[in-house]
């Protein structure tokens, strides 16, 4: 048992209250970061929160991705600056014509970007941004579209997630051979590539989740808040709320954009870098990295004669686990900068000092969201000091049927990863010892897939629901959502989703229905209960559950054309 017990539990819990009850998201972490240094020291404490959010910001990983932020910001002023933004609106909403196409657009977009999350919002967040706001799509359903592909999308593809859900599985598997209770060697443990493959359907929260998002936007139907935002948005045009605090507002920061010459390449081309490098960045890290590894074993380092002995796969996989997508993204973000300042001065669209003052102004655009990110790293900090994770799990050791242990290591995964705001932590507190747990009751490795896919839909789950999660924070910020608006519009489908998981689990475990059958059956039963809460919502709400249905002003347009197109042409 952690040292601090139930009271580890109440930093992220108060960040997350506060934040939810005052939609200051800002102040509620501080003040949760504190309540963890007054429960760590037994006093003030204030040194303590300071050091955690000064090691949060020393770290690596967290700087890297602290500079690709800031660097994407000013990726996104210049483009916008230079008149891309308008350029790419005016040329989409030729093409897309309606809500539908947009949302189809941005789905499709945030499944093909599956190598990294974090690109992954960033990319698909900033390119649809524009064409959405065109379409009066609200930021909350954009930022809901975003999150819901990223995270669930990176998890079950080969991505920068991959080395790191095999790690989990190892240690696990590497635990139970050396612990003393188990007479178990190596050579009787499961492949761990073996184990992540047969988890994926298993995995029912992340395939559901992107499912999900497939009915929302196909179906254009609506519940909970996100059919109020949606009203508002289709009806006065306001894709946000009078009193949101967006992480990211272009227009009133930058101002007017440079419109004597709308290019679509002053949009495509940038993102084409960004893309194109990060990629290449990963690939060419983790190569080097694999090539070390292998010359250290011994083994050979040339990648042709690897895949013919170990397959295309499995070396893909070592290579691309071993990428430092961090350290891609910076470069990708720092490329896309200097692509856009060269087309800038190429086009004599501003000089060098106008260009420099965008980037700076970029960076500008990124410090709330900034702030936030080092406020949800640390908190996340404070519930790895305290043992949160550990004693949450620890919940799960006391179940003794294996036809329910599915549930529960869903359940407490989503727990542990709503209340660090981390799905990494989560899966590397919860993985070992789900596996143990399985073992224990079984005395085989039958369960062990199972497992692996619990933990993982569960810290997903929980990491769209924590206002304290990096990727949640990350959506908000490059869709220009205010961060709790999202969190409470995501709620209800993110709940949908894990209800059908719930019964998937239910049918699996007690009545041995495989996800051949029940992964199906869950799409069934997505589609049916977005169309009965969506119906039932509407009229208690005196509304239509298609927000898009109904007549609205489009400034002299029909009321059966939506968004149209703007006359201006573009190169």
């Amino acid at each position: 048992m952690p040292e601090f017990g139930a009271l580890s539990l109440v930093p992220p819990l108060l960040a997350i209250v506060l934040a939810i009850w005052t939609r200051r998201p800002i102040l509620s972490l501080f003040v949760g970061i504190w309540s963890g240094g007054v429960i760590a020291t037994g006093s003030i404490g204030i040194g303590k929160t300071f050091n955690w959010i000064a090691e949060s910001m020393a770290d690596v990983f967290h700087a890297q991705i602290l500079i690709f932020t800031l660097l994407l910001g000013s990726g996104v002023a210049l483009i916008w600056r230079l008149g891309g933004a308008a350029a790419v609106r005016n040329w989409a909403t030729t093409r897309l014509e309606t809500q539908r196409n947009a949302g189809v657009a941005t789905w499709v977009l945030g499944i093909l970007l599956f190598f990294d999350d974090y690109a992954n919002t960033a990319i698909v967040g900033s390119t649809m941004r524009e064409i959405s706001d065109q379409m009066r799509i609200s930021r909350e359903k954009l930022s809901y579209i975003v999150d819901s592909t990223a995270a669930p999308v990176a998890t079950i593809a080969l991505s920068s997630w991959v080395a790191f859900q095999l790690s989990m599985i190892g240690e696990g598997y590497t635990a139970l051979v050396e612990s003393e209770d188990y007479d178990i060697a190596a050579a009787d443990t499961p492949g761990i590539f073996e184990t992540f493959v047969g988890s994926i359907p298993f995995n029912t929260y992340s395939l559901l989740a992107i499912v999900m998002v497939g009915v929302i936007v196909l179906s254009q139907r609506d519940f909970g808040e996100m059919l109020d935002a949606e009203h508002r948005a289709w009806q006065t045009g306001k894709v946000t709320r009078d009193d949101a605090q967006p992480l990211q507002e272009v227009e009133k920061d930058l101002g007017a954009p440079i419109e004597d010459r709308p290019m679509l390449r002053t949009f495509f081309v940038p993102i084409v870098v960004l893309i194109a490098v990060t990629l290449a960045g990963a690939f060419w890290t983790g190569y080097e990295s694999w090539v070390g590894e292998q010359a250290d074993a011994g083994a050979t380092t040339s990648i042709g004669t690897a895949m013919s002995d170990d397959g295309v796969v499995q070396v893909l996989v070592d290579v691309v686990g071993a990428g430092d997508f961090a350290a891609a993204l910076v470069w990708g973000s720092f490329a896309m900068v200097a692509t856009l300042i060269t087309i800038g001065l190429a086009y004599d669209l501003f000089d060098l000092g106008d260009g420099i003052e965008t980037v700076l102004q970029g960076f500008n655009l990124m410090l709330t969201a900034v702030s936030i990110l080092v406020l949800a790293w640390s908190i996340s900090a404070v519930a790895e000091e305290l043992g949160t994770g550990s004693y949450v799990a620890g919940a799960a050791e006391g179940v003794v049927s294996p036809a329910i242990l599915p549930i529960v290591v869903l359940l407490v995964s989503a727990f542990v990863a709503f209340t660090m705001g981390s799905s990494w932590a989560t899966m590397g507190i919860v993985t070992p010892i789900a596996i143990r747990v399985a073992y224990e009751l079984t005395g085989t490795f039958d369960l062990m897939p199972v497992m692996v896919g619990a933990v993982f839909s569960g810290a997903i789950f929980g990491d769209h629901t924590s206002p304290i999660s990096d990727t949640s924070v990350l959506s908000s910020t490059f869709t220009g959502a205010d961060l709790i608006d999202h969190i409470r519009t995501q709620l209800y489908y993110a709940g949908t989703v894990l209800f059908v998981v719930i019964v998937c689990y239910a049918l699996y475990g007690f009545l041995s229905v495989p996800p051949i059958v029940f992964l199906p059956l869950g799409v069934v039963l997505l589609v049916g209960l977005v169309t009965v809460l969506s119906e039932f919502d509407a009229r208690r709400k005196g509304v239509s559950p298609r927000a898009s249905s109904i007549e609205a002003d489009f400034g002299g347009r029909g009321a059966e054309t939506e968004p149209g197109s703007l006359s201006e042409e573009v190169d």
